[in-house]
């Protein structure tokens, strides 16, 4: 009987260190999961601070340049100064005719509307050279009559003025005044008619103001710029319409009202 409860007990033992050793790869399991994590928070901190890092070194974007100035066009009835070396010197103030031709001397007439100055002086030395041995020509445009813009909406003074230099956008409406509290700065519209296509460009006014030039265009001969109104000044000029019939109503009560008061007092 002691020998077989000796035997009990070995086999309680045998089976309880079996026991032991099924549960031991419970634990490293449990170990490897943890590492696992650990490992996937530090490369996740890894990537967080890089990418942190990537963000503080880019530089922001600098805002867009104006657009391309295109060259100046000549047109009837511009003023020109034409300068012809060598000796004996030539220079002389033409004005395009409405044909847009002009008259130069040794030459004859000169197509000059519908180009630029330096075509118009690469055509003239090419014809003088029959005269004039190693010629140089140089032609200025004095007065440009021909480049004009309108300019209407809110603004201080609408209208038409002509363009005798480079102007932009944002210079043109400079001068007439400038835009008014409620001109829509986003809203602004260049529109440009080239033969029969009509252009239709959107300016922001309030991003040149803030250093985007992207869309501060140059202006050229017979464009339309409108500054519209904001909503809010829209529906007051809409309210305006409406009540405008009743003003002289109003105002001749108003008349009326005083006269009857000044009669009282002097009644009295």
């Amino acid at each position: 009987m002691a020998v077989d409860e000796r035997r009990g007990g070995q086999g309680v033992r045998e089976e309880e260190s079996d026991l032991s050793r099924v549960r031991e790869p419970r634990f490293e399991l449990g170990d490897l999961r943890r590492h696992i994590q650990q490992g996937a928070g530090s490369a996740l901190c890894g990537l967080l601070a890089l990418s942190l890092l990537m963000i503080g070194c880019t530089t922001p974007a600098p805002p867009p340049a104006a657009p391309r100035v295109p060259g100046y066009i000549v047109g009837a009835p511009d003023l020109l100064r034409i300068h012809i070396l060598p000796d004996p010197e030539i220079e002389r103030e033409v004005r395009v005719r409405p044909d847009g031709m002009i008259s130069v001397d040794l030459v004859g007439d000169i197509q000059a509307a519908g180009r630029s100055p330096v075509e118009i002086a690469q055509d003239i030395q090419s014809s003088i050279g029959r005269f004039k041995r190693d010629a140089s020509v140089n032609v200025i445009v004095v007065a440009s009559p021909s480049q004009f813009v309108t300019i209407y909406g809110e603004v201080a003074r609408p209208g038409i003025f002509a363009l005798d230099t480079e102007t932009r956008v944002s210079e043109a409406i400079g001068r007439v005044g400038g835009p008014l509290p409620f001109a829509s700065l986003g809203g602004v519209r260049l529109i440009r008619t080239t033969g029969d296509q009509t252009q239709i460009l959107e300016v922001h006014l309030g991003n040149i103001q803030r250093g985007d030039l992207a869309t501060n265009y140059v202006v050229m001969k017979g464009d339309l710029i409108v500054v519209p109104p904001t909503i809010l000044a829209r529906v007051g000029y809409a309210m305006q319409m409406v009540l405008f019939p009743l003003q002289p109503l109003i105002s001749g009560a108003s008349s009326a009202g005083s006269i009857y008061s000044g009669y009282s007092n002097v009644s009295d």
